[in-house]
């Protein structure tokens, strides 16, 4: 994602320690909220088993958000490494970056979705032991409105979060450009 970075600062060759933490931890994250609403369907509906498997998806669908609202601004305020030029021309260059913005669309916009959808349901919004409170008054049609739209996004999401791999992967194996590095784990013990 095209996040302008200070301005004083010169760019980096690799992405910070922080950046690179928020990256792998959610990329954990983002198996686990799918895992969870995908696998609920081994359990009779109203079971507690399917139940709890739905408190996961909520909780970590919001930890993603306040992860992402993190990871935004860790890029903002710590130097970033160019954008790497992609062969293929300003196209293929203009579709990486807005690939890279809806990733992040994904990652604010399914979590408030979801909080949206819950509120308008009349249901509660579990948090790590607490109830978060509703964003909109209850409304049943405007409900399933919303989970429509979550749950299309969410396939979306999956096709998104696959190209981002498939180009990750396409960078490393066939441009061998060492693109991939710029995210490598080794950098986290870098101060």
């Amino acid at each position: 994602m095209k996040i302008p970075s200070s301005t004083n600062t010169p760019a980096a060759a690799h992405y910070s320690p922080t950046v690179i933490a928020l990256h792998w931890i959610m990329f954990g994250l983002f198996i686990a909220v799918f895992a969870s609403i995908e696998l609920r369907v081994l359990f009779e509906k109203g079971t507690e088993p399917r139940e709890m498997m739905k408190t996961i998806h909520f909780i970590v669908g919001l930890v993603v958000l306040s992860l992402a609202l993190l990871r935004i601004a860790s890029r903002v305020l710590t130097p970033q490494p160019k954008p790497a030029p992609i062969p293929g021309g300003a196209l293929v260059n203009g579709l990486a970056q807005l690939a890279h913005i809806a990733l992040y669309v994904v990652m604010i916009g399914m979590p408030l979705l979801g909080w949206l959808s819950l509120s308008a349901a009349g249901k509660p919004i579990p948090f790590l032991g607490f109830e978060l409170p509703a964003l909109i008054a209850p409304d049943k049609a405007f409900s399933k409105q919303i989970k429509d739209l979550h749950e299309t996004m969410g396939v979306v999401s999956y096709w998104l979060i696959g190209l981002h791999i498939a180009a990750a992967l396409g960078h490393h194996w066939i441009l061998k450009d060492k693109l991939i590095e710029r995210m490598s784990l080794r950098h986290l013990h870098r101060s």
